[in-house]
Formats: structure tokens, C-alpha cells, sequence
């Protein structure tokens, strides 16, 4: 069992819930906009928001947001252990600190800090980043580097009696992410997940899924982020829908068959517009479109509703047994008020 940690109002490890996280992509000097966005990411479900600090300037603003949002705020640093202890005393909740571009020696005045302010001290290691130093000692394999980057840090907090830790190893390469987390996997702090500079939304979602489901479903894992080159309500949103896919976080399961040649209604368009109805329910529900009105209910026994098509109408139906014949004109709006009476 991880050690649990408490950043802010919310607690990670230690069999507490996995948080969702994602990161504002404006400027911190921008207040307006960056409350604005952490806002929006929290009513969306975000967890855990993470604001980028280039330099001593973006502290006052970051004050500011602090003291206009309620959620739990990292100050991301790199470079300047100086920073770190500035945006703590400002109220940062959690610093993420890189341990390929922070000495060792710059450690104790952020720990001092940490213990002085209750602020939680991420260790984070990119592959990108790792100590060119520890990389060498491990002949180059990248996974071994990156965790052994990480102990050395966590140690030197452990002999300085700091123990309220946050550890991450990500990597662009889903198969050293994994082999990274799985190397860490047995220290006792809570483990952030993700596979870092993964892409566009469809590949990185891909690539996220896999890295993340992997380490889950191994039950490593106390928090994530799903980082994608888009907006960060998409990380939200893809984040949520992987704790959901894995009996993780409460939410509508989302069934629909592929398309095949006894398909005679529009399913795409059906699917996508009930999809995107359900996908904000937070509860537990599995909500099937099928295309098929003999194969559909079947195969979807399990399902608390669905409705399946064929010769221009729909049929509902509720463990697999159908109840309710619908026009097609009619089918969807009458579906959502099913859905509306089953999570009332």
C-alpha cells in the first residue's frame, strides 16, 4: 500500500481514488484566462491542475490564480530550485521538480519550504531529460535511468526526512513508460502516470490508453494525466475514460457494434450523438446502440438500455429484452429521455 499524500483537499495513494490531472496551456501571466481554464478543467472533472512557471515574474500571478481557484495547484519548475520555493511560499499546493535538470545540492531550501508550507515535492523524471551521468552507468537503457535517476532523489529527501513525495517516470515510448513504472513500482510514495509528448489527440489517446491501462491494470498507478497536443479538456475527458473503461471512476460504459452490411440505419451519427450525450453521467451505466435489431439486444445482454435499428425504426431494449418499439425520426430524443428516468 503507497503512502498517502494530501495536496491540498485531496488525498492520493494509499488506495485512495486515481486523480485526474491536466495542465493549463495559456500563459500564468494571463489570470484571467488561466482561472478561466482551470475553471473549466475542474467542472469537466479534472482532479488535479498543473500551471507552468518559466521564471520569478509568472509568482505574482500565480498568486493571484491561487487565491481565486480552490482546486489543487503544481507549479511546474525547471531549472530554478530558487522558483520552487518562491511559488510554495505564493501557495503552490505541489512543485514538480526535474531531477534531470535540478542538482542534488539545490534540494534542501525546496524541502526546507515544502515541510514549512505543507506543499507536496513531485519527482519527475523525462526520458528526455534523464542525468546524462546515471544514463551512462546503466549503459544506455533508459527505463533502468530514469528510475534510478528517480531513487537517488527520493533517497536524499528520505535521509533529509521528507517523505511527502510524489514520484513520475515518463517517457514518449510507451514500452520504456511502462518498464520505467514497473522499476519504481515498489517504493512507497503515490506514482503519477502518463506517457509524456505522446501527440496529437487519436495517437496520443492511443498511446496513453495502452501505457496508462497497462500500469493500472498491474495496480500501479494513484493519479494520471493523459497529455496530448490538444486542449487540455480533452486530457480530462480521455483521462475519465480510461478510469471508467476500468471500473476505476464511476461513468456511462459506452457499447456500439461495428458496422457491417445488415446495418440499414444511420448508426454512426445515432452512436455519436448518444455517446455524446451519456459521456458526461457520472454513474455507473452501460448505454448500447446496435445496429442490428436480431443480433443487437443479444449481444448486449448486459447493458441497463439500449436501442438497436433496422427498416426505419428502432427498438429499445433493457437486458437485452426489448420493450419499445420508436419511428426512427424519433428514436434518439426518446432514448435520451430513457436515459434521463435510468439516472435520475
Amino acid at each position: 500500500m503507497k503512502k498517502q499524500v494530501k495536496i491540498r483537499n485531496l488525498i492520493i495513494g494509499g488506495g485512495a481514488a486515481i486523480a485526474v490531472q491536466s495542465m493549463t496551456n495559456v500563459s500564468v501571466k494571463n489570470v484571467d484566462l488561466s482561472v478561466g481554464q482551470i475553471e473549466g478543467l475542474v467542472n469537466a472533472g479534472c482532479d488535479i491542475v498543473r500551471v507552468a512557471l518559466p521564471n520569478a515574474k509568472c509568482v505574482a500571478p500565480f498568486k493571484e490564480i491561487r487565491e481565486r481557484v480552490n482546486v489543487p495547484l503544481v507549479a511546474d519548475i525547471h531549472f530554478d530550485a530558487g522558483l520552487a520555493v518562491k511559488v510554495m511560499e505564493a501557495g503552490a499546493d505541489k512543485v514538480r521538480i526535474n531531477p534531470g535538470n535540478t542538482p542534488l545540492k539545490q534540494l534542501d531550501a525546496v524541502i526546507d519550504c515544502a515541510k514549512a508550507n505543507g506543499a507536496v515535492i513531485r519527482l519527475g523524471v523525462n526520458a528526455g531529460s534523464v542525468d546524462k551521468s546515471v544514463l551512462r552507468e546503466c549503459g544506455g537503457d533508459v527505463a533502468e535511468a530514469m528510475a534510478r535517476n528517480l531513487k537517488n532523489y527520493v533517497e536524499y529527501c528520505e535521509e533529509r526526512n521528507f517523505g511527502d513525495l510524489v514520484l513520475s517516470v515518463k517517457s514518449s515510448d510507451v514500452r520504456v513508460t511502462v518498464a520505467a513504472n514497473r522499476l519504481i513500482s515498489a517504493l512507497p510514495y503515490p506514482i503519477h502516470l502518463g506517457v509524456t509528448e505522446a501527440g496529437l489527440a487519436y495517437q496520443g489517446i492511443i498511446k496513453n490508453s495502452i501505457g496508462i491501462g497497462a500500469l493500472l491494470l498491474d495496480g500501479i498507478g494513484d493519479t494520471i494525466r493523459v497529455s496530448l497536443t490538444s486542449d487540455p479538456l480533452e486530457e480530462v475527458k480521455a483521462g475519465q475514460a480510461i478510469l471508467s473503461a476500468l471500473g476505476m471512476r464511476a461513468g456511462a460504459q459506452f457499447v456500439s457494434c461495428p458496422k457491417c452490411g445488415r446495418c440499414s440505419v444511420d448508426l454512426e451519427s445515432v452512436a455519436a450523438e448518444v455517446y455524446e450525450y451519456v459521456a458526461p453521467i457520472r454513474k455507473n451505466v452501460k448505454i448500447a446502440v446496435m445496429g442490428c435489431e436480431v443480433n443487437g439486444p443479444g449481444e448486449c445482454r448486459d447493458a441497463d438500455l439500449g436501442l438497436a435499428g433496422a427498416g426505419g425504426k428502432f427498438v429499445f431494449f433493457k437486458h437485452g429484452n426489448i420493450y419499445k418499439t420508436v419511428e426512427q425520426d424519433n428514436a434518439v430524443e426518446e432514448f435520451k429521455k430513457e436515459i434521463d428516468l435510468l439516472c435520475k
